[in-house]
């Protein structure tokens, strides 16, 4: 939590659902299509009081009734030269979340939270050796794309994906996830097609079946990191409870179902998933499953014993993967600068005693 904060004092409207302020805007004598107008400005980044599509009177009513966004920002850090912006935000109950603005040359990527924290429980992972705190409401996820995109805009670029690997595990907030992924590919809003949207998950198989059958084109990354579940079970404990066999047939209905291919993370962790067996465990694993991989090189987390392999060491381990005939991409890892991987601020910024969750 925000140390030493107060509750806000108005509720934001982002959160409120679509009857409610319908509800609210009939009781003010107000015409059915300013709900539109509403949420389409608020989707451009618009603050009420910017609102010149709607009549003064109502803009105040709104300003003093309601606040525009979920969000509120604490701290900003940039680094990769400017190309890398990492955010971190107050949310309602004093709890704060971080959202990453990646540009690449010809696409700019937000990496979304969907929880407070996270409750896997990954040994690497930065979010996970924080405190949990609750899940985020669809709202507070859409918010941070409509922030991300005004940041863009600002800079004259546009918001072109959306990956949900962020802090927390989306299909542990399902319902908010999926109607957040509804509302950032609105038309009449932010426009994103599902198609850029990625969703993470660690092994939730009950919810990767539930998600195929959404009708929503996304892609499924699943945060694999090891073939074998011996290994498995210690760096994604959730394994324990859905095994890898059970994964990989989940992956393999979401992708007939779908048609989407999956794609598959791997963070590469020094002398623990980089040998020539773990490349050939995976390469036997995306066979039956004919997935991508995405090998991430890994972020140092400050206290782990977990190291990044050399670059010889990741270079051989993608070529064995090409060998074996599977898809393989290595990922540019960004935001090394000032701790700025994911999680990592906000733990600094709780041990600086800026915030407490």
């Amino acid at each position: 939590m925000l140390a030493d904060s107060a509750p806000p004092a108005l509720p934001a409207i982002s959160l409120i659902d679509d009857g409610a302020l319908l509800e609210w805007l009939q009781a003010g004598g107000q015409p059915t299509y300013r709900l539109k107008q509403i949420r389409q400005a608020l989707a451009a980044g618009a603050g009420f009081e910017q609102m010149s599509t709607l009549p003064t009177d109502l803009r105040t009513q709104l300003t003093q009734r309601f606040r525009p966004r979920a969000l509120a920002e604490i701290e900003r850090w940039d680094s990769d030269q400017g190309l890398t912006t990492k955010i971190l935000y107050g949310l309602d109950g004093g709890y704060t979340v971080e959202s990453v603005v990646m540009r690449y040359e010809r696409r700019s990527t937000l990496c979304i939270s969907s929880q407070v924290g996270c409750p896997i429980g990954c040994p690497f992972c930065a979010t996970g050796k924080g405190p949990f705190g609750r899940n985020l409401k669809a709202g507070e996820i859409v918010d941070q794309a409509i922030a991300a995109a005004a940041l863009l805009a600002a800079r004259g670029r546009r918001l072109t994906h959306v990956v949900y690997m962020g802090m927390g595990e989306p299909l542990a907030n399902y319902e908010a996830v999926v109607q957040s992924v509804r509302g950032i590919a609105d038309s009449s809003g932010l426009g994103i097609s599902p198609r850029r949207i990625t969703v993470s998950t660690s092994g939730l198989v009950p919810r990767i079946d539930e998600l195929a059958q959404e009708s929503l084109p996304v892609t499924l990354a699943i945060s694999l990191h090891a073939a074998r579940d011996e290994l498995r079970d210690f760096l994604v404990p959730i394994n324990r409870k859905y095994p890898l066999a059970d994964l990989t047939q989940a992956a393999a209905r979401f992708a007939n179902r779908t048609g989407r291919r999956v794609s598959y993370e791997w963070v590469l962790l020094a002398e623990v998933n980089d040998s020539d067996q773990d490349a050939r465990e995976l390469i036997e694993l995306t066979r039956q499953s004919f997935g991508h991989v995405n090998l991430i090189p890994f972020n140092p987390v400050p206290g782990t014993d977990f190291k990044e392999p050399d670059p010889g060491r990741i270079a051989r381990f993608a070529g064995l993967l090409r060998e074996g005939g599977v898809q393989v991409t290595v990922r540019d890892t960004r935001g090394r600068e000032n701790s700025a991987a994911c999680g990592q601020l906000r733990a600094r910024a709780i041990g600086a005693g800026v915030i407490t969750a």
